[in-house]
């Protein structure tokens, strides 16, 4: 018989609890808190049968666009044929995660205006902006003698002979 294509096909090991991991949902799931515009990764917790998104979104970052009360709008972009489409979908939140996408981005914000105060006391303007890493710089080998290398001739006589 050919292979199903039903909503949960090839879900096997995707939807499977990790080891270790199995049984009951921690009461932290529940107890996070989410707001429009955060960052959250889809992952699917497949003993939650209620809420469960399809399997394509399993594994992605989206934007919480809405928060109801025991689910979560998330945006996500979805690229069907040749253009990307904004899809909005409510996930519950037992397959929701928050996502630290945008983290670095968070502290590098942070350490720079700390920096920028910094210079406003001294009374400085200073670049925040993030340069490239330049080339290395260049330096002289010492200590090592030239050694010139020639190849031995190739001798057909002995070479038939069975030589050398």
């Amino acid at each position: 018989m050919p292979a199903g294509h039903g909503l949960r096909s090839r879900t096997r090991d995707t939807f499977s609890r990790a080891f270790r991991k199995k049984g009951y949902i921690p009461l932290s799931t529940y107890l996070k808190t989410y707001r429009i515009g955060d960052y959250v990764d889809i992952k699917v917790n497949g003993a939650v049968h209620k809420g469960m998104p399809h399997k394509f979104y399993h594994g992605r970052t989206g934007r919480v666009w809405n928060v109801t009360k025991r689910a979560i709008g998330v945006e996500i972009n979805k690229q069907v044929r040749g253009k990307i489409i904004r899809k909005r979908i409510h996930v519950r939140v037992e397959h929701v995660q928050q996502s630290r996408c945008n983290e670095d981005f968070k502290l590098r914000v942070k350490k720079n205006d700390q920096l920028k105060a910094e210079a406003k006391a001294r009374g400085e303007i200073i670049s925040t902006k993030r340069q490239p890493e330049g080339p290395k710089p260049g330096f002289m080998v010492e200590g090592t003698t030239i050694e010139t290398v020639t190849p031995i001739p190739y001798d057909v006589v002995n070479d038939l002979k069975g030589g050398y």
